[in-house]
């Protein structure tokens, strides 16, 4: 497994003066995927504020207690990893970005790019709070539970907890770094978490630039530029958890050839742009990220396991956080993995019956009692789907397969289970503050074209449509009811045991 090497600090302090040791004021963290991650920690008999205290912080230590996987750790024993250990990977990748990326950055906007070591810094602390928003379970508690509440007319989700917490709990800390792995800052240099909340906010679809919630305004040209490393096709977020996930489930060992896409990334007066020679780096990630999404985030059981959890968890919520979670940052500091499971293992005793009832369903979880076994799976592309276009939700199928189910087995049990895979963009030419170019140097051109050639093998859009049932005896109805539902025709059904 190739990734990018740790480099040597600079034997330099404060003013140019030497160190007393190159690695004063650096510490080492052993890794299975990066292998060594750097982070700065105050020297010896100074007194400073360093990465350390950001990742000492009960925000960032609160990620130890929340699964990277989700539920899926359910179904890979091995995928136990956290949601800690992937930031402090998306850190190391953003300090390796910034590190290759910085001459041609400065190429690009001069006289008025910050030094080296601030970008650097800027980026690595933008990794490690990339995540610092995110609740129990993930990306499912942003879908089940988050969106029900409202900040200045937009959703909640985690990234704009996240910004809040960077802002109203972290900023002290942050403004009072003044120094990368690699060197100082230049005098009169100070990181405004403000652009660190900008960088995680991933932007809405097409052209605009700007989240409508946090702060935006008057932000630098060069900053818009790095913004692609947070949320483009290939970022130092997905290429730490791609490579991650997969080596910590088993699923694979060597998924992505990072060093390659690393060494032919490089800024232009357009943009972040890829060098035609990284296009097989490129797409071996894209196929990568595919393989996981499809193998294990779309897990047959771990989205069975996601149906059971949603029929409680609206109800589980509303007795453990009773409250607006941005209104109330510092309860919202308890809500962890941890947290969530040893209070509803409680219940199983309860006087009160409701929560009883809740510690039941949630002790059949706990114990692996899978309610829901497939029936039927489909995989369709985006070319397919525009055929399906009347089932824009789970319920719209669900009334179709029905209304193909013989009358005597209209009220039987089932539920339809839609998982949607952008493996790549719908259209690389309309990417706005996402987008990414390729140079082409044979022509000297820089256009996002090629890359309309280059993803014509690998769909834009990936649906699976999976229906569950509770009982096993209706399986070769649903899954003729769901092909019929789908496809207009009885073919064959992928029935499969879980």
């Amino acid at each position: 497994m190739t990734t990018p090497r740790v480099t040597t600090p600079q034997a330099i302090g404060s003013g140019g003066a030497p160190l007393t040791s190159p690695y004063e004021g650096l510490a080492l963290l052993a890794d299975p995927i990066h292998r060594y991650i750097l982070f700065t920690v105050p020297r010896d008999g100074r007194s400073e504020r360093t990465e350390k205290e950001i990742i000492d912080s009960p925000w960032v230590q609160r990620l130890r207690r929340i699964h990277q996987l989700q539920s899926t750790w359910w179904v890979y024993p091995s995928g136990e990893h956290s949601r800690f250990q992937h930031v402090l990977g998306t850190m190391h990748m953003a300090g390796a970005f910034a590190r290759h990326l910085y001459p041609s950055l400065k190429e690009t906007f001069g006289e008025v790019l910050p030094s080296e070591p601030f970008i650097e810094e800027l980026l690595r602390l933008a990794g490690l709070l990339h995540d610092v928003g995110h609740g129990p379970f993930g990306h499912f508690f942003d879908d089940h539970f988050l969106q029900q509440f409202h900040v200045r007319g937009e959703r909640l989700n985690h990234e704009i907890l996240g910004m809040a917490i960077i802002t109203k709990r972290l900023g002290g800390i942050i403004k009072a770094i003044r120094r990368s792995p690699s060197g100082p800052f230049s005098s009169n240099e100070r990181i405004d978490p403000g652009q660190i909340a900008f960088l995680i906010k991933k932007p809405e679809a097409g052209p605009s630039a700007q989240p409508r919630t946090g702060p935006v305004v008057g932000f630098p040209d060069w900053l818009l530029a790095l913004r692609p490393l947070f949320s483009g096709i290939y970022t130092v977020d997905n290429l730490d958890y791609v490579q991650r996930d997969a080596y910590m489930t088993g699923f694979s060992l060597d998924m992505v050839d990072i060093e390659r896409l690393l060494l032919y990334t490089f800024f232009t007066p357009k943009g972040l742009t890829l060098h035609k020679a990284g296009e097989s780096a490129l797409m071996r990630f894209l196929n990568a990220k595919i393989a996981l999404y499809v193998n294990v985030y779309h897990h047959r059981t771990t989205r069975a396991i996601d149906l059971h959890i949603q029929e409680i968890f609206k109800e589980t919520m509303a007795r453990i956080a009773p409250y607006h979670p941005y209104k109330a940052l510092d309860r919202y500091l308890e809500l962890t993995d941890w947290f969530l499971l040893e209070r509803v293992r409680d219940w199983a005793t309860s006087k009160d019956p409701h929560e009883r009832a809740l510690g039941a369903e949630w002790g059949k979880i706990l114990s692996r009692k899978v309610k829901w076994k497939m029936a039927y799976d489909f995989v369709s592309t985006i070319e397919e789907s525009q055929r399906m276009v009347q089932f824009q939700t789970a319920s719209h199928l669900e009334e179709a397969i029905r209304c193909h189910l013989s009358k005597r087995l209209h009220g039987i049990e089932f539920k339809v289970d839609m998982a949607a895979l952008d493996p790549r963009p719908i259209n690389p030419l309309a990417e706005g503050s996402k987008q990414i170019f390729m140079y082409n140097p044979a022509t000297g051109e820089v256009s996002p074209r090629p890359l309309m050639e280059l993803f014509r093998d690998i769909p834009p859009k990936v649906a699976r449509y999976r229906v569950f049932t509770t009982d096993r005896r209706y399986v070769k109805a649903l899954s003729e009811a769901s092909e019929k539902a789908l496809t207009g025709s009885a073919g064959e059904s992928v029935p499969t045991n879980i």
